[in-house]
């Protein structure tokens, strides 16, 4: 069924009634009409530009781009909520369906996160023992020495 507006009264769609030109705004013709324009006077380069960007042709103007948009987000959305039932909120790995290996499994994730804190806190003390010697050491090497006096009287 056609839709009234689209059509001509003299036969034919719109389409038809308008230059190739006016369909995209990118077209090769109004591309060099705008460069024409800036190379006769730069104000009516500009005001082409500004109306190839501003007219409703632009793919930003289309109101199925915002509804797909809208599709999109509700369908992550859904997928999202998915997980989150599946896996307890999204914050715990999946169940495999085996009560007893999930609970091992996370007995065991659990040792092994307490094991890498201790390895790093077993690591943080090695470093900051081996810059405490380095420390003491170049505090020894460079100690102010007492100057070894002839008379053993201090100078004043």
């Amino acid at each position: 069924m056609a839709n009234a507006a689209d059509l001509n009264r003299w036969g034919g769609s719109a389409d038809e009634r308008y230059p190739p030109m006016s369909r995209s705004p990118w077209h090769p013709g109004w591309i060099i009409v705008t460069v024409l324009g800036f190379i006769i006077w730069w104000p009516i380069g500009l005001a082409l530009l500004f109306f190839t960007l501003g007219s409703r042709k632009m793919g930003c103007w289309d109101s199925n781009r915002f509804q797909h948009k809208m599709e999109r987000m509700q369908d992550k959305m859904e997928r999202m909520r998915g997980r989150m039932d599946r896996s307890g909120f999204g914050f715990g790995p999946p169940s495999s369906g085996n009560r007893a290996f999930d609970e091992y499994r996370e007995a065991t994730l659990r040792r092994l996160e307490e094991e890498q804190t201790e390895f790093k806190d077993f690591l943080e003390r090695l470093r900051q023992a081996k810059d405490k010697a380095e420390f003491d050491q170049f505090m020894a090497q460079h100690r102010p020495r007492p100057n070894p006096s002839t008379d053993g009287q201090p100078q004043a």
